[in-house]
């Protein structure tokens, strides 16, 4: 293994990456609010995520990130993890994946995963859905 500085200079390296997708992923305003809630406490927990989530598995050559996102949608729908998939569809959205794609994921997720997880993941799609409609009415206004 390096000497620490070899080893320091990698983490920072990582971080930096990780930090761009994870913005680019997630968008700044949520990742801002991450950021302003970090404590001492939870602060090595979110270097970790971004250097290894972020920097390291959504920066591979294997998938691209609308692969990556869909993938996410999908796993987070099976596990039943209803906040970060809310949040995971609707940067989906923002980056323009469309509902009709989301819902075929939902819908493929319900027959290897679980029709009551999908159905959980159309009411937040269909939700985010309603909401952007909403807003981009506001702003014809």
């Amino acid at each position: 293994m390096g000497d620490d500085n070899t080893y320091g200079q990698g983490r920072r390296a990582a971080h930096e990456v990780g930090m761009a997708n994870r913005r680019a992923v997630l968008g700044d305003a949520h990742v801002d609010r991450s950021l302003a809630r970090m404590t001492p406490t939870t602060e090595k927990f979110q270097d970790f995520i971004t250097r290894t989530a972020w920097g390291d598995i959504w920066e591979r050559p294997g998938l691209d990130h609308r692969q990556r996102r869909l993938l996410t949608i999908a796993i987070l729908t099976a596990v039943g993890n209803h906040g970060e998939l809310d949040m995971h569809i609707r940067a989906a959205l923002r980056a323009g994946v469309d509902a009709d794609t989301i819902g075929e994921v939902l819908l493929h997720t319900a027959v290897y995963a679980g029709v009551p997880n999908s159905n959980h993941g159309f009411a937040l799609l269909d939700a985010a859905v309603q909401e952007e409609t909403e807003e981009q009415k506001e702003g014809e206004l």
